[in-house]
């Protein structure tokens, strides 16, 4: 049988034979140390990659956390330290059974946080250049116009208007907020999206009309639609409300305001994949909201941010079976009939001051979300 080298190109030959001419002779030297050419054990460990090992029974499974083995149907067990946790006891808690495989905090190891450059946060936001600036200028100056001239002769009683938020003037500071938002987007694997997004195989476009609304939603006015317009031409500019996204070791993802927040200001759209109600029912996401509420549960559609999202997906809930949780809370969910499509926005429900952290009600409408486990 011929050898391997008698059949390896020419070009093979010649690759080998340079590695044997050009490698250098060892020196021996007995006073330098022994190299160690075997890796620690513990070393080996920490980069292997798990394997999932099957007990004989789990009747003595015990939570790591408060060491009781009551409610069991709550109990998860880590894949890769065998251990069990109770879902409330969790840190952040767990609020629906994962499906596949689930790691317990402590093997899922410290939130690695990235760091962006101003080029890579203007390519990650798709921030518009300072050219298309003086258009979105013109359309609120038209706007502004408008609303002068249609603003009726008989006075009515004044309602609530919507405001638009304020970005943070500092350049260097509107990098960090959206910069900690880059970061928590990117340590979730989402994409961000400041739009909902339709999809194949998804809800179409076409199946979210408010007319089939059958819970109840506020219509946006002509004002509050030019409010509307205006934050969604600062977002594209790159002038986000001012906000920082913080991990808190018992909370997951927080979003705190950077600066005063007034009253009534609209905070972010929540954004994600339409999909349909039905769909999802048994969905472990657990940043799934209401977007319609048809007659029939075809007809109901859902914004799913498991895979792509804005800050609204960081906002917390509060603990609406406590006292303490509905003092938390500072913004609220509201589904509006924007030009006859349905959309969800966070509104602020009074002035949140800088250093403050947002909470709202998840259960703002159907009282389905487990929240008496909420810090």
């Amino acid at each position: 049988m011929a050898t391997a080298t008698t059949n390896s190109s020419p070009s093979a030959q010649r690759h080998v034979g340079f590695s044997r001419r050009t490698q250098a002779p060892r020196q021996l030297d007995d006073d330098s140390p022994p190299v160690n050419k075997y890796r620690l054990l513990s070393e080996i460990m920490a980069r292997a990659p798990y394997a999932v090992l099957e007990r004989e029974t789990y009747s003595d499974l015990l939570c790591d956390q408060c060491g009781s083995g009551e409610l069991p149907e709550e109990l998860l067990l880590c894949d890769k330290c065998d251990k069990g946790f109770h879902m409330k006891c969790v840190r952040p808690i767990v609020v629906r059974v994962p499906i596949g495989s689930w790691l317990c905090p402590n093997c899922q190891g410290g939130k690695r946080v990235r760091t962006f450059s101003q080029k890579k946060i203007i390519d990650f936001f798709g921030i518009r250049r300072s050219s298309d600036d003086a258009n979105d200028k013109r359309s609120s100056q038209d706007a502004k116009k408008r609303r002068k001239r249609s603003r009726p002769l008989v006075l009515h009683k004044k309602k609530r208007r919507l405001l638009p938020f304020v970005p943070t003037k500092d350049p260097a500071q509107r990098l960090k907020q959206m910069g900690s938002l880059a970061s928590a987007l990117t340590a979730l694997n989402l994409e961000f999206s400041d739009h909902l997004t339709y999809l194949p195989g998804m809800a179409p476009r076409s199946a979210n009309q408010a007319s089939l609304e059958n819970g109840g939603m506020q219509t946006l006015s002509k004002e509050d639609m030019e409010t509307l317009e205006k934050c969604i031409a600062m977002s594209k500019r790159g002038e986000f409300p001012p906000f920082m996204v913080v991990y808190d070791s018992r909370e997951g993802y927080t979003v705190e305001a950077d600066d005063l927040i007034k009253d009534m200001t609209i905070i972010a759209e929540y954004t994600g994949d339409v999909d349909y109600l039905d769909k999802r029912e048994q969905d472990d996401c657990d940043s799934i909201m209401t977007l319609l509420l048809g007659a029939e549960s075809s007809q109901s559609l859902v914004i799913c941010a498991d895979k792509r999202g804005n800050i609204a997906r960081f906002i917390s809930g509060i603990n609406n079976h406590t006292q303490e949780g509905r003092k938390k809370q500072n913004c609220k969910c509201v589904r509006y009939n924007v030009n006859g499509e349905c959309r969800v926005f966070l509104v602020a429900t009074r002035d949140i001051s800088k250093g403050e952290r947002l909470y709202y009600d998840y259960n703002g409408h159907e009282y389905e979300y487990p929240t008496h486990h909420f810090v």
